[in-house]
């Protein structure tokens, strides 16, 4: 059984997304050359704007989470994990890492891609200010193929 939400983000001139280990969304209506992590913009959720169920459940260590980006016709989706450690109460970001570094920005660890990884020609799409990205996310409790983490 899974749990998900939806939301939206916009395009910026700046969207680089050349980050190695981190992607991110925010609902920051600005980007600087310097968020090469960043794909949206102007997100219309943050973590802590999550449905309360969905975090108890993000908050497992063994919950695998998929992460699907649409932008026009084209289909990206990152995979990962929850933790117990996750605080998930950040206003203005949503982080997916593939690393196991936790903050209050971090929604996903051990993921299998980062900004870097993300299409290209989805990248493309988000250059425009005036693309507009659908992102949901995916909770699947219980994922027992996957160790607890340290």
């Amino acid at each position: 059984m899974s749990f998900e939400t939806s939301f939206y983000c916009y395009g910026h001139k700046n969207v680089l997304c050349k980050h190695l280990s981190t992607l991110e969304f925010t609902t920051d209506d600005f980007l600087t050359l310097k968020g090469d992590c960043i794909l949206g913009i102007r997100s219309t959720m943050s973590l802590i704007s999550l449905p309360e169920k969905l975090k108890k459940i993000i908050r497992t260590d063994t919950t695998k989470i998929i992460v699907k980006i649409e932008v026009d016709n084209l289909i990206e989706e990152v995979v990962g994990y929850g933790s117990s450690k996750l605080e998930l109460s950040d206003k203005h970001a949503i982080i997916i890492r593939k690393s196991s570094y936790t903050c209050s920005r971090t929604l996903i660890i051990g993921a299998n891609k980062a900004a870097i990884d993300i299409s290209r020609n989805i990248v493309h799409k988000m250059k425009n200010p005036n693309s507009k990205m659908k992102v949901t996310i995916q909770v699947f409790p219980e994922d027992n193929k996957r160790s607890i983490h340290a």
